[in-house]
């Protein structure tokens, strides 16, 4: 059976079953009810470049959102104490760039190690990378670096015309060869097809090694984007996208990423159960809401689950 037909039939076989081979899997690696939790600060906002058709930060739509500088050294790692102190055990930071300037390097790098010395696990996104800039941020301590392929290549370019499938994979590759985490995901209700979910999800489980990490995140129709009126995704779509994730990926922390605010505690849970073991914390993500630690330790504590210790 090939990995493509392989994937097809995990993601299209009775829900029931899916939800229960999914959890089997995730039993054989990971505690089930630990949750790695991580928060994302966005470093630099708006005035991106690139043209992605979900996002608010890209110059080219008509979003009020406005354009800032990179955040200085000291501010983010305040932040950082502050979400460490709140239990998130590892820290994101991205920036609304096609790729790094020579002339912000110092600044992210000195980030970095400032996050490490907290004792906290770092995770960046600044777009493309080259081999030196990847080397460079491994050797500053990073221990993940998010790309995300979004979706299938094949829909791809009704999404994104600025940078294509394949500069995303070669970022991916250079990261990886770089002796860094991979965290790479994608995006589900954009229009895509079942078929465009389950090849994205073919694409990451068939890297040469697979992402560490995974986020699945459920669009956020954001005003003034080509996808402001997008319609909802079916809830359950999401789920099996999980499960899938979870099976085709068993010892990846999948992480239920943007969307929840949207989400009932029950859909979450769902989710949960099918293999999600990471989410963010904090009520921003970037620029989107998210639930925030009142709601989370609410949730959590009906679920009987726990934050994940620090590795």
């Amino acid at each position: 059976m090939t990995q493509q037909s392989r994937a097809a039939t995990i993601y299209r076989q009775p829900l029931m079953d899916l939800l229960f081979q999914a959890q089997t899997v995730h039993r054989a690696h990971f505690d089930p009810n630990a949750v790695q939790c991580s928060k994302l600060l966005s470093i630099k906002t708006g005035g991106c470049p690139e043209d992605c058709a979900y996002c608010s930060q890209s110059a080219r739509h008509g979003s009020e959102l406005g354009a800032s500088k990179l955040m200085e050294v000291e501010r983010v790692l305040a932040e950082a104490r502050r979400a460490k102190a709140a239990g998130a055990t590892r820290y994101c930071m991205g920036a609304a760039w096609r790729s790094p300037k020579e002339r912000d390097m110092p600044a992210v790098l000195a980030m970095i190690r400032g996050v490490k010395a907290l004792g906290m696990e770092t995770c960046m996104t600044l777009g493309m990378l080259d081999g030196d800039q990847a080397l460079r941020l491994k050797d500053a301590g990073l221990d993940y670096y998010n790309h995300n392929i979004d979706t299938s290549e094949r829909f791809y370019p009704q999404v994104i015309g600025t940078r294509s499938f394949g500069d995303r994979l070669d970022t991916l590759d250079r990261v990886r060869a770089a002796g860094i985490a991979v965290c790479a995901g994608g995006i589900v209700g954009l229009g895509e097809t079942e078929a465009d979910r389950i090849s994205m999800l073919e694409t990451l489980a068939g890297l040469e090694e697979p992402p560490e990490s995974v986020p699945i995140n459920m669009l956020m129709p954001m005003a003034g984007t080509p996808l402001a009126d997008a319609p909802a995704l079916d809830p359950i779509e999401m789920v099996r996208t999980i499960a899938t994730a979870r099976i085709l990926m068993p010892r990846s922390h999948v992480r239920l990423s943007a969307g929840r605010s949207a989400m009932s505690d029950e859909m979450q849970a769902l989710c949960f159960f099918a293999g999600a073991n990471s989410i963010f914390v904090g009520e921003l993500l970037l620029t989107a809401g998210n639930p925030g630690e009142d709601k989370d330790a609410a949730l959590f504590a009906r679920l009987g689950l726990r934050a994940e210790a620090a590795a």
